[in-house]
């Protein structure tokens, strides 16, 4: 029986991996060399696979001529700018309010740290619907997605069993982080993640497209 919904944050409440690759890859361009997406995807969702750093990549691409903490820093700045622009994603408020109506409980996993996620979601007035955010930085160092640590905490301060749950994801590190933990993971990549054929136990392109009624009878 279901009993509880777990989201990821980036990219799946909020898209902010869309705009930080496309501030990387103009920033990279406007310095003459090209941004090696490969590499930075690896890091999408988690941070298990690679520790891909763009600003030193960047800085040593150029002989040492860009400073990265200057390169970090426009980076942070045009990024952030996009995603406070951004809006919440399509079908999430729906699917968070169908799981308060029928009374399940509702957490956010997410490989970012505590002050990324809960300013965001303070932000965006939606803080108070979540009963548990769970973040990198309640797990051990290095324990994030596609560690399964997050979403074992998750579960574990719900008080559900992994088959009571199912977990929202977005990218191929979280997917395999809900794996791992033994929970029903549905996919929904946005425009970045869409080209890394994320595919969980069920695979929609939008929360919209999804009820919670199909969730339970899934």
């Amino acid at each position: 029986m279901l009993k509880a919904l777990i989201f990821d944050f980036d990219g799946l409440i909020l898209d902010t991996e869309t705009p930080e690759v496309l501030v990387w890859q103009n920033i990279y361009k406007e310095h003459g060399f090209e941004l090696p997406v490969e590499e930075w995807q690896k890091t999408v969702g988690g941070y298990g696979i690679s520790n891909f750093d763009p600003a030193q990549h960047l800085s040593h691409l150029s002989q040492g001529t860009l400073d990265p903490v200057s390169l970090q820093a426009r980076y942070r700045r045009e990024a952030d700018a996009i995603i406070h622009s951004n809006p919440i994603m399509p079908g999430v408020m729906d699917m968070i309010h169908d799981a308060q109506a029928n009374g399940l409980k509702i957490a956010i996993g997410s490989s970012s740290p505590h002050s990324w996620v809960d300013s965001h979601t303070q932000r965006l007035e939606i803080y108070h619907h979540f009963e548990h955010i769970v973040c990198q930085d309640d797990v051990a160092p290095g324990r994030t997605k596609p560690h399964p640590d997050i979403f074992l905490k998750a579960l574990e301060k719900l008080n559900v069993k992994n088959e009571e749950a199912v977990v929202f994801e977005d990218s191929p590190n979280g997917v395999l982080a809900s794996k791992r933990a033994g929970v029903f993971v549905v996919a929904v990549p946005n425009p970045l993640t869409a080209k890394m054929n994320v595919q969980g136990d069920m695979t929609v392109s939008s929360l919209a497209e999804l009820s919670l009624k199909d969730l339970m009878r899934s």
